[in-house]
């Protein structure tokens, strides 16, 4: 399931060669580090991915102190929806994406900021 729309852009991959490739395309697209996100439902993973890649993490900017202080104390089944959906996701695509990075799946996001 691929979103596309003037907020934001998600695709699932199966790997983090994949993820870093797919990085690579939207960079050559004309997003940039700061619009570009790697989610897994692996924290390590998801930073090695992340600093391989040279994308953003969804952090404070993105969820806002309250959301960020409360994603200390969710599962992180909990904390990786709550960070889909303060990217512009409904909460049922964030379900959908959460599942699939059960799976062990890595999510990409593309999500023009304002600046």
């Amino acid at each position: 399931m691929d979103s596309i729309g003037t907020q934001a852009y998600a695709k699932l991959l199966e790997n983090g060669v994949q993820a870093i490739e797919e990085v690579n395309r939207l960079r050559s697209s004309g997003y940039t580090r700061d619009d570009l996100y790697v989610i897994s439902h692996d924290e390590d993973r998801e930073g090695r991915i992340v600093d391989a890649a040279d994308v953003n993490e969804v952090g404070l900017s993105e969820e806002g102190l309250f959301g960020a202080i409360a994603n200390l104390f969710r599962s992180r089944g909990d904390a990786l929806r709550f960070k889909i959906t303060s990217l512009g996701f409904s909460a049922a695509e964030a379900a959908f994406y959460e599942k699939e990075l059960d799976l062990g799946k890595v999510l990409v996001i593309a999500k023009r900021n304002p600046k």
